[in-house]
């Protein structure tokens, strides 16, 4: 008897642990009373000591790493690689297009950054797309004076919604786990997810009318400054941005998400409109373009594994730009600190979904979920799949929800006439706000490259971002497709 009761506290401890687990990581990196590394790191490793697994982290954090690895190898090049095309100028006439286009005001500066995300989101990459965004618009916003956590979170929230695309990822995860087809779970969805996409540009406008009140609207001659100017304020930029609206603060001078570094050495690689820098490579613009028009193209066709393509050109781009050893070094070193600390959060990260994992924490609070909905839910199935992506896919991985959670969910629901391609639909709900999850390691390259302390993005971004999920379930229900 004694046994058996437990047995049944013991998935209950479990379960409370790891929500335990989860909400003092996010309080403490909100609360900036640690960086997000060291709560990566040490947190999870504290509380698997006190479930009385300590003896088995060492396992966890392999089993994690190794998961994470091809992710993280996928990072460090692809850093290098849009570092090279940044400082080749690949992307000045972006830059200068959209600033001509949005005419210095920072409302259309914020709608362009949700259409712009949401455009080269296409390639069903998230790292990709966050690198080109910022790397366009960051100069843009830090020469206005603008928000960054604005940036960071509209353009999460746009890929977060194209991130439903079949070659994305979540999509294929569900069709797999429910066996169904890819295109009958997407196609139908797709005006729900229309609406939400309209959702975020609407949103943008709302930030961008905002940051218009705050900042006021430039004259075009205000902001396309001679080179010195530019240069000035891009790369030695002093002091602090005004604080965010929605009480985030838009970035600190001489921070980043994981430790303090100098402005002018880490915005060098943002100076995108001095047209004078040394690194510049006009005579081979077109070979530079063709060569990230190919290798996105590679990516969608999985022509090669993500990380091997990017590998692969990262070092093409470095020997035809930069045929020099010595200018291949400096530009390597250039993009050093990036590289480093995003594959040490993404590294930092494996500890954290390793322990998760490995001491049974997510499956019991997946189950612990899945138990608690009440039998007269049964016919609403997909309804309650819908609300439930939302926290299970911030707090877990998308493998974990769509092949540990989702098959649950269907069973359930399969008893009470709820068919499995309305499941897979509605599963597909919470992705705006899993992109801004502390587990998704594309999140850590937006908040590195924009110089965005991780929890003033998560304090920011997870309103907005959950209404978002709500608006693309309300109209997947009113659409007939959920």
């Amino acid at each position: 008897m004694g046994r058996s009761r437990a047995n049944v506290r013991y998935p209950l401890m479990l379960t409370i642990l790891g929500f335990a687990m989860i909400a003092t990581f996010l309080v403490l990196i909100m609360m900036k009373k640690m960086s997000p590394i060291a709560a990566l790191v040490l947190i999870p490793a504290a509380f698997c000591v006190f479930v009385g697994k300590g003896a088995k982290l060492g396992d966890y954090v392999i089993d994690g790493v190794t998961g994470l690895a091809p992710t993280a190898a996928m990072l460090m090049f692809a850093i290098v690689y849009f570092g090279v095309m940044i400082d080749v100028g690949l992307f000045d006439p972006i830059v200068r297009g959209i600033l001509r286009f949005c005419k210095a005001d920072p409302m259309r500066i914020v709608v362009g950054t949700a259409v712009l995300a949401a455009i080269v989101s296409l390639d069903g990459d998230g790292s990709t797309t966050f690198m080109i965004t910022v790397s366009a618009m960051y100069p843009l916003y830090k020469r206005l004076k603008m928000s960054l956590v604005v940036m960071t979170g509209v353009a999460a929230m746009a890929n977060g919604v194209m991130n439903t695309l079949p070659w994305g990822g979540p999509t294929a995860r569900a069709a797999t786990a429910l066996k169904v087809d890819a295109g009958d779970v997407f196609v139908p969805m797709i005006p729900a997810l229309a609406v939400g996409l309209v959702a975020v540009i609407g949103l943008a406008y709302v930030l961008g009318v905002r940051e218009r009140r705050r900042l006021g609207t430039l004259a075009l001659d205000e902001v396309l400054v001679t080179e010195k100017e530019t240069e000035t304020v891009l790369v030695g930029a002093g002091t602090p941005d005004s604080p965010a609206p929605g009480g985030g603060s838009g970035t600190t001078t001489g921070t980043t998400t994981t430790g303090t570094t100098t402005d002018g050495a880490d915005d060098e690689r943002f100076a995108a409109l001095d047209p004078d820098r040394p690194t510049l490579r006009p005579r081979l613009y077109w070979f530079n373009a063709l060569l990230t028009v190919a290798l996105l193209t590679a990516m969608i066709m999985e022509l090669l594994p993500i990380p091997v393509l990017f590998l692969l050109g990262a070092a093409l781009a470095l020997s035809v730009n930069f045929p020099h050893i010595p200018d291949q070094k400096a530009r390597l070193a250039a993009h050093a600190d990036n590289v480093l600390n995003v594959s040490g959060m993404v590294f930092a990260a494996a500890v954290f979904t390793g322990v998760l994992q490995g001491t049974g924490m997510v499956d019991h609070m997946a189950t612990w979920m899945v138990d608690v909905i009440p039998e007269a839910m049964g016919p609403h199935m997909a309804l309650v799949t819908g609300v439930l992506s939302l926290p299970l896919t911030y707090f877990m991985s998308n493998d974990g929800f769509y092949f540990g959670v989702l098959p649950v969910l269907a069973e359930a629901g399969a008893a009470h006439g709820v068919t499995p391609l309305e499941m897979a639909r509605a599963s597909l709900v919470g992705q705006p706000l899993h992109m801004s999850s502390p587990l998704v390691p594309a999140v850590y390259v937006l908040v590195g490259m924009a110089k965005v302390e991780f929890g003033d993005h998560t304090r920011f971004v997870v309103k907005w971002a959950a209404a978002t999920c709500l608006v693309i379930l309300g109209a997947g229900i009113l659409f007939g497709t959920i």
